[in-house]
């Protein structure tokens, strides 16, 4: 089996030409030579990235989220095959309503009926790794079902395998290989296809959107009925919404498209900055929106996440880009470790401005988001900027909120929607606003501290901790004495020696 998966990956490899991705290193040019004559029947009349991205779709499900995963590394790709790895779409056949139903069984260990006053047989959507299933528990309320595919981690675990013998032959054959870093992208996308293998982790990130945004008139997030999930099923709240690309519906729906083009910059920024929490694959097929003009999430297998230290100097990034104050952009890579200490901050600077200054004052249908972040990655590498893998998955975010923001108003100022949103932040992080909600956050903890102090000094008082320093003190005074002693004794000899030498040169 594992030989036959092998032999289809060559064979598809071939039949699109990606051994032209092979050029240019000394092992592989008689090769190259030789597979140009041996399939001079091939149509290659396509771009290399188009005839990438076919091949990966006809390889199957993983290969097309492993390319998508590989389109959001744009400081590895060459530009023309990071646009075109974005096309990709996870459409995939469903599997049979039979399956569903045996792995629902398997997963509660009851019959169908005992979990589901109604289950509907045909799937609502189908993607590589599950498939989700509309279903009305016994109480009255309307679930969406999400079920893993059958046997779907074995099948990821050899493709994984398989993935990586690629990645030891890309670094041997291709003269740009190691750069790529393929190792490193392949067990990248092993932790993302880990975190989507396991629905009780998914369930975990939906219900603390949801918390995050609990009363929200921006982002709506299902309710996990926590009763019915187990590691391959996940039981929520069915949502109703229109998806976010029919524009037309939801405008013939009184939906005010512009708002809701800057609700979800919002929405984008609370997550990052607020939450240091933030769901990762915000594209179309993922987001619904109610006639009252809310988002909806769905699919939360993909989720990011930031640290405090992370958000505080992403919100000092983005506030100085918002002023054009990029000695203090250079000044934030350098205090956050981002790039080397000794880089030249006049010179990190120059280059920061020439990428970034040609962007301003211009709408979103002007700007390039693909663009501008190739030449940001571009000019980091040119100063040791290594990856953060931290930050890659907002990149994707960003690049989602991009394409967003195209299908619903190309006239969206994404500077002038975020600048307000990050100034406020930034002044509840310093000054008097962050002290109080500091002394809010640390209150509980001093309300229950403060009255056990007496008790907790009366106790170690009397505990036998002083014995132990009483001990060390006296040793120290002990020495001291015998330095004394010491000091005395030197300056007795040196007192006689001087002596002696004076008597010596008297008598001579």
């Amino acid at each position: 089996m594992y030989l036959f998966r092998l032999l289809k990956i060559v064979g598809v490899a071939l039949r699109f030409g990606l051994d032209e991705f092979l050029r240019g290193h000394q092992r592989s040019s008689g090769l190259h030579t030789a597979l140009r004559i041996a399939l001079f029947w091939r149509n290659l009349s396509a771009p290399r990235a188009a005839r990438l991205r076919c091949a990966l779709e006809t390889l199957g499900p993983i290969f097309v989220k492993f390319g998508q995963i590989l389109s959001t590394r744009r400081d590895l790709l060459p530009e023309d095959i990071a646009d075109e790895l974005a096309k990709l779409q996870d459409q995939v056949p469903p599997f049979s309503g039979d399956d569903a139903i045996a792995a629902i069984e398997h997963a509660h260990g009851k019959p169908l009926k005992d979990i589901f006053r109604n289950f509907d047989r045909t799937a609502l959507a189908s993607a590589s790794v599950a498939q989700v299933h509309l279903a009305e528990l016994h109480d009255g309320r309307e679930a969406a079902v999400k079920i893993l595919r059958p046997n779907i981690a074995k099948v990821i675990r050899n493709d994984l395998e398989l993935l990586d013998a690629g990645a030891s032959l890309m670094v041997w054959l291709w003269s740009d290989g190691k750069r790529l870093k393929p190792h490193e992208v392949v067990a990248e996308f092993g932790r993302h296809l880990d975190d989507e293998l396991d629905l009780m982790r998914e369930a975990a990130h939906a219900s603390q959107l949801r918390r995050n945004f609990a009363g929200s008139p921006l982002l709506a997030v299902p309710e996990i009925y926590w009763e019915y999930c187990s590691t391959e099923v996940m039981v929520m709240q069915r949502m109703r919404g229109t998806p976010v690309s029919r524009v037309d519906e939801l405008r013939a729906q009184g939906v005010d498209i512009p708002k809701l083009a800057r609700a979800g910059v919002e929405i984008f920024f609370s997550q990052v900055f607020r939450d240091g929490f933030f769901h990762a694959d915000m594209h179309p097929g993922n987001i619904l929106v109610s006639p009252a003009g809310q988002y909806i999430a769905l699919d939360f297998g993909i989720m990011g996440s930031l640290t405090p230290t992370d958000k505080n100097y992403l919100a000092q990034n983005f506030l100085a880009f918002f002023r054009r104050d990029y000695r203090r952009v250079a000044l934030a890579h350098i205090e956050s470790g981002w790039i080397p200490a000794d880089t030249s901050v006049e010179a990190f600077e120059t280059a920061i401005r020439a990428v970034c200054e040609p962007i301003f004052d211009k709408p979103l249908k002007d700007i390039s988001f693909g663009k501008l972040l190739l030449r940001l990655f571009q000019t980091s590498r040119r100063f040791n900027m290594p990856v953060q893998p931290q930050l890659v998955m907002l990149q994707k975010t960003l690049l989602n909120i991009e394409g967003l923001g195209r299908d619903l108003d190309l006239d969206l100022d994404l500077w002038a929607t975020a600048k307000p949103f990050l100034e406020r932040w930034m002044s509840e992080q310093v000054g008097w606003r962050a002290l109080l909600r500091q002394v809010r956050e640390e209150a509980p903890l001093w309300a229950t501290t403060l009255p056990q102090l007496p008790r907790l000094i009366h106790r170690a008082l009397n505990e036998d901790r002083v014995a132990p320093l009483q001990k060390q003190v006296e040793v120290l005074q002990h020495e001291q004495r015998q330095l004394r002693r010491s000091l005395v004794l030197v300056a007795m000899l040196f007192a006689l020696s001087t002596a002696l030498v004076a008597l010596l040169i008297w008598l001579r």
